[in-house]
């Protein structure tokens, strides 16, 4: 039997002559590539499984008393909240594993593969929105099980789940370009945290705007995160659809619409 040799050039010839459907096939394998990555290495999703339980515990039991007088009235503040904050953390990690993987040459491996170019990256970003599936649905358990009774129904729970997921979803673009343009995982990181640091803690989050200092509202309310937090509560606490909604979608288009074809581009440079 004659065996086929791909030559490398002829390699990059095929990628870039792949149909959509094949792009999209190799994309879905490459996320499962990811999610094998996770199975073997469940410590992985310790930040979406363990940060939201104990994040809503010390959050709760530490300021419900002085912020809302009660943990049970705290808990419609502090749940969307703690879901904005754990989700949108959470996809730093798109942009430090990108970076890992292309240190230890896995990305050097794929170019040699007759596979669609952009697949790594559209299939690492896919497996991701499975981490914030997951800790989507941690944190509205967790505040379930403490007390937490959102009056919009489970239809409008899940809407505001899967308007975090999105948003998040449109962010990890940007640290997937952090982690191909930066020059390793911990600089992603860090550079990651220093950006999501100040947005998540200056919102509202976990206190009303009006406790603030007046020189911070003005901060809080143009910041986005703001608008997010403000959207889920309003699905889930009450079952309504508000402009807040409409801000974050927007938002995470735009994001989507700059730095996807900035992340693509640079991506392309090296793979």
């Amino acid at each position: 039997m004659t065996q086929l040799t791909i030559a490398p050039g002829v390699s990059r010839t095929l990628k870039n002559h792949v149909s959509i459907g094949q792009t999209v096939q190799n994309s879905l394998s490459m996320a499962w590539r990811g999610l094998l990555k996770v199975r073997r290495t469940p410590e992985q999703l310790i930040d979406v499984t363990v940060q939201p339980i104990i994040f809503t515990l010390m959050f709760t039991y530490i300021f419900g008393g002085a912020i809302a007088g009660s943990v049970a009235n705290y808990l419609p503040l502090l749940i969307p909240g703690i879901l904005v904050q754990t989700v949108v953390t959470t996809s730093v990690v798109t942009g430090v594993q990108l970076r890992e993987d292309m240190d230890k040459g896995v990305f050097d491996r794929f170019k040699s593969l007759p596979i669609a170019r952009i697949a790594p990256l559209a299939g690492a970003l896919l497996a991701d929105t499975v981490r914030y599936a997951i800790a989507t649905t941690l944190t509205f358990v967790m505040g379930f099980v403490l007390g937490y009774r959102p009056e919009g129904g489970i239809g409008f729970v899940i809407l505001a789940g899967l308007l975090v997921i999105v948003s998040s979803w449109a962010i990890s673009w940007i640290f997937a370009f952090f982690g191909v343009i930066a020059r390793s995982a911990a600089s992603v990181q860090g550079i990651s945290f220093l950006v999501l640091f100040p947005l998540t803690f200056l919102s509202n989050a976990f206190v009303p705007v009006d406790t603030l200092p007046v020189f911070l509202q003005w901060f809080v309310n143009i910041n986005p995160v703001s608008h997010l937090v403000t959207a889920v509560r309003d699905l889930a606490n009450s079952g309504t659809w508000t402009g807040d909604a409409w801000i974050s979608l927007l938002g995470a288009a735009v994001i989507v619409a700059i730095f996807a074809p900035l992340t693509v581009r640079a991506y392309m440079k090296k793979a």
